[in-house]
């Protein structure tokens, strides 16, 4: 293989359209190493970055990349140009709400009311 076919041009779409990179990847490079990288990168600016590998999706010839996974095998022959430049597009998915502490409920308020009349 020539130097040229072990490395992927790879920019990433961020959702307001801008982009981080394109950057050289060696096509061994794990999906989670991008991820870790995009973490890295993410525009200081930019409000709601992603905080772990686990908080961010990446697309790509519209299929969800699995963190195990390698650049390599995650390459679309249909729309990988050779000397092109991929696009991975990123999703942040929101941190998990926390659950709002619940006090100990009042007996008296589980109580069914009945008026006899």
């Amino acid at each position: 293989m020539s130097g040229a076919q072990d490395q992927l041009e790879i920019k990433f779409r961020l959702t307001d359209g801008s982009d981080i990179g394109p950057r050289n990847f060696p096509v061994a490079t794990s999906v989670s190493t991008l991820k870790e990288n995009i973490i890295a990168q993410w525009p200081k600016e930019k409000e709601n970055g992603p905080r772990t590998v686990k908080d961010i999706k990446l697309i790509s010839a519209g299929r969800i990349l699995e963190n195990n996974r390698t650049v390599g095998e995650c390459r679309s022959p249909l729309c990988d140009i050779p000397g092109g430049v991929t696009t991975m597009h990123v999703v942040v998915q929101p941190p998990p709400m926390e659950k709002e502490k619940k006090l100990p409920s009042d007996p008296k308020q589980n109580r069914c009311m009945c008026v006899i009349l």
